[in-house]
């Protein structure tokens, strides 16, 4: 199954590490990239057009992960769509906080490059045979 990724993240080098694990590894998904929660927030208002998945950073300028999630899931054509936290932050508050307003998933970025690889090869094969809801 061919997925669609929207990843948002304000770092560029980010973005073109997981770009680089999709290319690696041979996955064939889309990746739609977005700088902050604002220009995500925009992609998703063509209903026709919506992600399969939502990869998110928390900290970024503008509208940061958390801002970005109340909306997301305050809306009823987006609420069902998964979002994956993806950040530096390991802090207990903000992943309680991110699972309090309805993530499906809290990933440490890890230092290591290979680290890193893994565990986003892990998501795209968990997310690929997950059936989704289709809007």
């Amino acid at each position: 199954m061919s997925l669609t990724f929207l990843l948002i993240d304000d770092d560029e080098v980010e973005r073109l590490k997981f770009a680089r694990v999709l290319q690696k590894n041979g996955y064939t998904h889309k990746l739609i990239e977005a700088k902050n929660g604002e220009e995500a927030l925009q992609h998703l208002e063509n209903k026709e057009q919506l992600p399969d998945l939502i990869l998110l950073d928390l900290n970024m300028p503008k509208m940061n992960g958390l801002e970005f999630l109340k909306i997301l899931k305050s809306d009823a054509a987006l609420k069902y769509i998964p979002a994956v936290i993806l950040s530096t932050s390991n802090n207990h508050s903000d992943l309680k906080g991110c699972y309090e307003i309805g993530i499906t998933g809290y990933i440490v970025k890890p230092l290591k490059y290979q680290d890193y690889e893994y565990k986003i090869k892990c998501l795209v094969e968990y997310w690929s045979i997950n059936d989704l809801v289709q809007l």
